[in-house]
């Protein structure tokens, strides 16, 4: 099986042993590399704990004929744009269990017409995670609020819409939020 590994794990900037530690349970450096480089089988239980570990889905790691890759050209940083010093690739943009899109058809904060918010759903016993981040909450008849989430108490959510002069909206047990977790924006 032809993998990525390496391809992933340099574009996340991680070491060889930043993996190995994050795999569950960790493992050596050593392993890791055998693995990138095809000198020991990689079993669909070693594919998913090097997935977890990079923080991607497995299929992101199986070189695929018909998946086109985007190759890293450049890299930007406080020097300027410069080549990677390794040839990098940018796995696609992978869908998970649970993501919504919120399209955004006119400027609003500091979100600009044409954006696509992704979004993950999160349960009641998660909100507290989303705290400062932006959610999407749905409301009777179908309605939505989406908005920054400021408190999160016994008494409900408190959301800030984007934009200048906007109040404050109190929503009590809503049953799941979205929290926004990528913008995808043409320039």
């Amino acid at each position: 099986m032809i993998t990525a590994i390496r391809e992933v794990r340099r574009a996340k900037g991680l070491t060889l042993d930043d993996v190995a530690r994050r795999c569950m349970p960790p493992t050596t450096a050593q392993t890791v590399g055998r693995l990138e480089t095809g000198t020991r089988t990689v079993s669909v239980g070693w594919l998913n704990r090097i997935a977890a570990a990079l923080d991607v889905a497995a299929a992101d790691l199986v070189t695929l004929p018909d998946r086109a890759d985007l190759a890293v050209a450049a890299v930007l940083d406080a020097r300027g744009a410069h080549a990677p010093r390794r040839t990098t690739i940018v796995p696609p943009f992978q869908v998970a269990g649970g993501q919504i899109a919120v399209t955004v058809a006119a400027g609003v904060g500091d979100y600009r017409t044409g954006d696509v918010i992704w979004c993950q759903t999160t349960p009641p016993a998660a909100f507290a995670n989303a705290l400062n981040r932006d959610v999407l909450v749905p409301q009777p008849a179908g309605s939505f609020a989406f908005g920054r989430l400021l408190q999160h108490d016994p008494r409900g959510l408190t959301i800030v819409p984007p934009g200048a002069g906007t109040q404050a909206l109190a929503i009590k047990d809503p049953a799941w939020i979205a929290v926004a977790v990528r913008l995808v924006r043409e320039l």
